[in-house]
Parts: C-alpha cells; sequence; structure tokens
C-alpha cells in the first residue's frame, strides 16, 4: 500500500550556500547552484517521501518533472530563463536525484506513478497552489500523465515531452522498440539483479553509455557541471529506486493503465518529442496514438532533436512553453 503518514506537506530544511561548500557530496557543487540563480533549494516532507526540490522566480506555477536517469537538474538551460515568468518549480522524483528512497511497497505500489504524482500535489500544495502548468519529460511525463487522470482538475494546462501512453508501450510491443529501450525489460527484473548489475560498473560509464544510446544524437550538448551532477546522485539509493520505478510501470502502473485504458486526458495537452530519438514508427506514429488516451491536444511537435530536448533544444523549448502556457 502507499505510504501515507497522514502528515501535511511541510518544509524539512533549505540548503543554503555554505552547505554546498561544506558537503558537496551530499547537497551538490556551488557550480550546480550557479545553473540556478536566485532559486532556493529545499527538502519538503510529503505523505511518503522526502522530495528534494529547487523553486524561483514568479508568476503564475510550474512545475517541471524529470525522467530517468536524470534530476532536476535537467531543466538548467530553460530555468532561470522561465522563472521571468513563472514561479518555476523543479522537484526530484521519490527515489532519483537527492529525494528519499520509501520501501517498495505491496506490489511496488509505492513507486507508481500515482504515488510519484501525488509527491508532486503535496509539493504544490505545501506552496499554497491549487492549481499549477504541468510539464513532464520522461518518467516525469508519465507521472504527469497519471496526475492528469487522477487529478486533472489541479492542472490549468500539461505539456508531455517524449513519451506515449504506457498502456500502448506494453501492450504495443515492436521488435525496435525492444531493441532501442532494453532497460524497460532489464530495470523491471527482481530486485536485486538490476541493482547489482548497474552499480558493478562506475556511474559516469552507465550513465554516459546509457544516455548516448537512448538519446540517439549523442551526448555532446550536455554540460560538464550538469553530468557531474547525475553521476553524482546516481547512488545504489538512485539505482534503486529507478529500478523500483521501472517495476511498478511492469506491475502495478499497468494494472491503472488497463483500467483506465479507456480514460482520457481531458487538460489542454501539447505534445513534443524529440523526432531522431524514436523509432521511425514511433515518431510517424506519435500524435495518432495520443489522439486515443487525449481529448485536446492543441499543439504538437516533432523536434529535430533526440531524447533530452530540454538540454538539446533549450531555446525551442523555452518557446513553446511561452507559447502554449502564456502568462496567466
Amino acid at each position: 500500500m502507499q505510504q501515507n503518514t497522514n502528515e501535511q506537506p511541510a518544509l524539512l530544511c533549505e540548503i543554503t550556500a555554505d552547505d554546498y561548500r561544506r558537503d558537496p557530496t551530499r547537497f551538490g557543487s556551488p557550480e550546480v547552484a550557479a545553473l540556478f540563480p536566485d532559486f532556493q533549494h529545499l527538502d519538503i516532507r510529503t505523505r511518503g517521501a522526502t522530495i528534494r526540490l529547487r523553486h524561483g522566480g514568479s508568476g503564475p506555477p510550474l512545475l517541471l518533472v524529470h525522467g530517468n536517469p536524470q534530476n532536476h537538474v535537467c531543466w538548467h538551460k530553460v530555468a532561470a530563463e522561465l522563472a521571468r515568468d513563472y514561479h518555476v518549480i523543479l522537484p526530484d522524483l521519490r527515489g532519483y536525484g537527492d529525494s528519499s528512497l520509501p520501501d517498495a511497497g505491496e506490489n511496488h505500489s509505492n513507486y507508481s506513478f500515482r504515488s510519484m504524482a501525488e509527491d508532486l500535489l503535496d509539493v504544490m500544495d505545501y506552496f499554497n497552489y491549487p492549481q499549477f502548468f504541468l510539464v513532464g519529460h520522461d518518467r516525469g511525463g508519465r507521472t504527469a500523465h497519471r496526475l492528469c487522470l487522477d487529478h486533472g482538475s489541479r492542472v490549468r494546462k500539461v505539456c508531455l515531452m517524449d513519451i506515449i501512453p504506457n498502456y500502448y508501450v506494453w501492450s504495443n510491443p515492436t521488435k525496435n522498440w525492444v531493441i532501442r529501450t532494453w532497460h524497460w525489460g532489464f530495470m523491471a527484473q527482481p530486485e536485486p539483479f538490476p541493482e547489482r548489475l548497474i552499480s558493478s560498473v562506475p556511474a559516469e560509464y552507465f550513465l554516459k553509455s546509457r544516455m548516448t544510446i537512448r538519446g540517439g544524437t549523442g551526448i555532446d550538448f550536455f554540460s560538464d557541471v550538469a553530468m557531474d551532477e547525475y553521476i553524482r546522485c546516481y547512488t545504489l539509493k538512485t539505482i534503486t529506486g529507478s529500478c523500483r520505478d521501472y517495476r511498478a510501470t511492469a506491475t502495478v502502473d499497468f494494472d491503472m493503465d488497463t483500467e483506465d485504458k479507456d480514460k482520457k486526458v481531458d487538460n489542454p495537452l501539447m505534445l513534443l518529442w524529440g523526432a531522431r530519438g524514436q523509432s521511425p514508427e514511433r515518431a510517424k506514429a506519435f500524435v495518432e496514438i495520443w489522439k486515443d488516451y487525449a481529448s485536446d491536444i492543441q499543439i504538437t511537435e516533432g523536434m529535430n532533436c533526440g531524447h533530452y530536448m530540454q538540454e538539446e533544444s533549450p531555446d525551442e523549448i523555452i518557446k513553446h512553453f511561452r507559447d502554449f502556457f502564456g502568462a496567466g
């Protein structure tokens, strides 16, 4: 069952410049903090986890959610510019980055996208936002999809980046998909088999190899500071959390998605995907697939980039967000 402390969302601590200098292996380096000027770095207690996040700016709330194997730092090329127009909130999903590692729960339920979405709602409740704009990339996109299905009234508009729905993925496998996304099956294997294999090699080797294969366009566009932060955070804790995420996707999430396979997202939706990071058949069918799962698709674009869109094509992403979300 989902852990529930029956506690209200609360601030546990604010991480300061002295913390960065004193313990960079725990809080990240000053160089990472410099990527987010005037952002605060916080730990928030939710009902089931402790969520590490950064936030900054003013205006309508804009919640940006990262994917695997990254953390909130993946938004560093767009966050400061967006903070001119929005209150930008950047959490690490439970099990990822510097957020906590809850127990797996029955049938991996504590790592379902529903549980992750509830963390996000608690974060937005902490900031007193009954409604907000929402963006999710990769695993964050799947969390955002589930949040819209379960709590659609909280979301004013949503952008889903480079994902197609879970139910479709599991129900329509192809040879190309299996080869390109080998990690879906591998990381869903019983604990601790994949954890031990992944942690047997240096984090730098695994991450750079994994991101090269998945991205489709190399990794030269990643900044050294951001990549070093992904490597710092890719400990056994994060490896375990990400594997639990993929186990949930193949079990409890698929059960939920099967139950809701005919339920559509009603929120205004923008779909963006990296056309060079998708298999050719999926890139071609991207919008048609989503028409069965969403009723108000307003903007679609297959961008000339790979999977890690916000780091490869940040200026285009900023423009899309401003055009879609507006200023209020």
